[in-house]
């Protein structure tokens, strides 16, 4: 695929990964890059992009969202990924595992500490506003991607089964949709049910990859997923509905044709780091980290001690590729 290696170079020279040319370099596409460089084997690009995320790291263990904002805070979660994707062994490693142990460690704490401002409950609301996940904003309500992303953060570090994390996965099952997939926080507005997207349903799906389900709305998102891919599909939205299926053993047969569509267009359009990034990670399938960092059986991130971060309850704590 030339596309990849293209976009794996392109990705591997970058002074600083950023939403579009000429922007400041911001956490989310620096961590995407780091993941899909460590998945594609490109070792010491994705340590230089874990780097940047380290020099960035805040003392309480949080990660801003770019070089000179160091909030909101919910890229954190992207970057224990990154830093545990870019530690696992390998035989090529130039870099000692382990390396990141100390922020992953601090990065998870901070997880573990902050969550979403939670309501009473009320007739008129789709969701289930007591239950506690992650928002952009401090202060604000969960949403999916960030309790998905953390969802994911967590199970990376061998702590699927911490209470946040059982209580993750609680909250996106009942944030799907009864007709399957998920918009990105409620499930309806005055009684109006809203409509599914492919971003976060895909996110959704990877961080409830293994979970039971005996409602069937995860079934129905992947079906959702499955029905409404297609050529018109942009980047972002087709990377995370085929890593969402891949979670779940339904890798397109066409992935592909449809990767090179989209890479394609994308650079068409002017392609910025993290829809590169997405796609790269997309033409990993089931070997993405995003899912085999992931999985409940991986050991990987398994050396990351655990002190206050699994003591029970913790207290309390839009498409962005323009």
């Amino acid at each position: 695929m030339t596309w990849l290696n293209d976009t794996l170079d392109m990705l591997t020279t970058a002074d600083g990964w950023c939403y579009q040319s000429g922007a400041e370099v911001a956490s989310e596409p620096t961590a995407l890059a780091a993941l899909a460089l460590a998945g594609h084997g490109r070792t010491a690009a994705s340590h230089a992009a874990c780097r940047w995320l380290v020099e960035h790291q805040n003392d309480d263990g949080s990660v801003g969202v770019t070089a000179s904002q160091n909030e909101p805070t919910w890229p954190t979660g992207l970057a224990v990924l990154a830093w545990t994707a870019a530690d696992r062994p390998t035989s090529s490693a130039t870099v000692e595992p382990g390396r990141y142990a100390a922020n992953v460690q601090r990065a998870v704490e901070w997880i573990l500490t902050h969550e979403g401002h939670t309501l009473p409950q009320a007739e008129c609301t789709g969701h289930d506003t007591t239950l506690r996940g992650w928002p952009w904003v401090e202060g604000t309500h969960s949403w999916i991607e960030p309790t998905a992303t953390n969802l994911l953060a967590l199970r990376s570090t061998g702590h699927c089964d911490h209470p946040r994390a059982r209580e993750a996965v609680v909250l996106l099952l009942n944030r799907l949709l009864s007709q399957g997939g998920c918009n990105y926080g409620n499930t309806s507005v005055l009684g109006q049910d809203l409509v599914p997207h492919l971003e976060p349903t895909g996110l959704a799906m990877i961080a409830l990859a293994g979970e039971r389900d005996p409602s069937g709305r995860v079934e129905r998102s992947l079906e959702y997923l499955e029905v409404n891919l297609s050529p018109r599909t942009t980047a972002a939205s087709l990377a995370y509905a085929v890593l969402g299926l891949a979670a779940h053993g339904r890798t397109p047969s066409d992935l592909d044709a449809r990767l090179s569509t989209a890479a394609e267009q994308t650079l068409r359009r002017g392609a910025s780091p993290p829809r590169r990034a997405l796609l790269a990670l997309a033409a990993l399938g089931e070997a993405c980290p995003l899912i085999a960092l992931t999985r409940k059986s991986s050991t990987w991130g398994a050396g990351v001690s655990r002190t206050s971060t699994d003591r029970g309850r913790a207290s309390p704590g839009q498409s962005k590729y323009a």
